[in-house]
């Protein structure tokens, strides 16, 4: 069977940023915590029973929104609710996400005892000035601070979140991102490129970002200084330490099952190969998850002939590709649905073939939407 993970989503924040497309609603003193981590506890007993789970949790990832936000008392309730629900593989990971602006030292000590065991902390940048450009509610201090406090807490795992090509950034601005965030020791470094999403408000009133070729220089000049500080490129904006890979992403990107739960969540379950591959979605808003999250959203079975899309989208994000052996095992279709697609990105050296493994070459890497056209499916 296929890896089984769990996302949780908690969909409030202090303040909705302008760059923001996630389900996210600033925070109000009335945010009803109790009645929603019991809502996520009705949320899954019902997808377990929808789909027959079964198999063990892999990784669980408790995402938003900014979920720190939450209390302790309540993130336990969850998590004690998810161990009488399911069974939990031995060492896995739980990833919770966290702003600068919620740090506390003994709340993160405690989420900390309550068995989490890896933090992504959204820091976007140490420039005072480019943070209030992005909308952000705390400060480079504020930034430092936190990732001081999670070492203290006992967090030797954790992510830091950067971003490039933003409206005042000069040629240097992420060369001293990148620098400060290695400074502070985290495991794994996600570095990934501003972009103007539908709705939200920077795509309603664009800034003025960097030019395309300053910004292609400042990805490879911060690459490279990762790379130099044993910081691998896994995926195309993910960075780690040897070993530390986000498990929890690495299954989405190996097309493997989660359950999704919360307002807004998505899942994915495999229930026959290749005919009943299964996509969910659970209600946005939060006040309609509240109130009828197990009859409301859907599901949709994946077509067939989408699949090898959805393969491919998926694991062209590593860098380490995939193999026959792996497509079949995922889809259960045969090697030859690839086809003729897949012979066509190797001619034209967007992919390179090992054997039966197949990645991207520096030229795919960096034209990746070129490849995955040649696998839409025209119907």
């Amino acid at each position: 069977m296929l890896p089984l993970s769990l996302y949780i989503h908690i969909p409030w924040c202090i303040q909705k940023c302008p760059y923001c497309d996630f389900n996210s609603h600033a925070i109000k003193s009335d945010t009803p915590e109790t009645e929603y981590i019991a809502a996520l506890l009705n949320d899954l007993a019902l997808d377990i029973q929808r789909y027959s789970i079964t198999r063990p949790i892999s990784s669980i990832f408790i995402g938003g929104g900014t979920p720190s936000l939450f209390s302790p008392e309540s993130i336990e309730r969850l998590l004690l609710g998810i161990g009488q629900q399911l069974e939990l593989k031995e060492g896995l990971e739980i990833t919770l996400e966290a702003n600068p602006g919620t740090f506390e030292s003994h709340k993160f000590a405690e989420f900390r005892a309550l068995g989490i065991n890896r933090l992504s902390i959204g820091i976007q940048s140490f420039n005072d000035s480019l943070l209030k450009n992005l909308g952000r509610v705390h400060s480079a201090q504020e930034a430092i601070r936190a990732a001081e406090i999670a070492l203290q807490s006992g967090f030797d795992n954790f992510n830091l979140d950067l971003m490039f090509g933003l409206p005042g950034a000069d040629p240097d601005s992420s060369k001293i991102d990148i620098e400060t965030a290695i400074d502070l020791k985290p495991r794994h470094i996600s570095f990934y490129q501003l972009t103007l999403e539908p709705n939200t408000w920077f795509h309603k009133f664009p800034p003025k970002l960097p030019d395309d070729e300053t910004i292609f220089s400042t990805q490879k000049q911060c690459q490279q200084i990762l790379a130099e500080h044993g910081y691998q490129q896994y995926e195309i904006s993910a960075y780690s330490k040897q070993g530390s890979q986000c498990r929890h992403n690495v299954n989405y990107w190996q097309f493997g099952d989660y359950l999704g739960i919360g307002a807004g969540a998505h899942g994915k379950i495999t229930q026959e190969l290749p005919h009943r591959i299964i996509r969910s979605f659970k209600p946005k808003s939060p006040e309609k998850y509240l109130i009828d999250s197990h009859q409301s959203g859907g599901t949709e079975v994946i077509d067939m002939s989408e699949l090898p899309l959805e393969f491919i989208m998926n694991h062209l994000r590593l860098k380490q590709g995939f193999t026959l052996e792996a497509y079949q095992a995922a889809t259960g279709l045969g090697v030859a649905t690839l086809e003729p697609a897949l012979s066509d990105c190797v001619k034209q050296s967007l992919l390179v073939r090992q054997y039966n493994h197949y990645y991207c070459s520096e030229q795919g890497w960096n034209f990746l939407d070129n490849i995955l056209e040649k696998f839409i499916v025209i119907t």
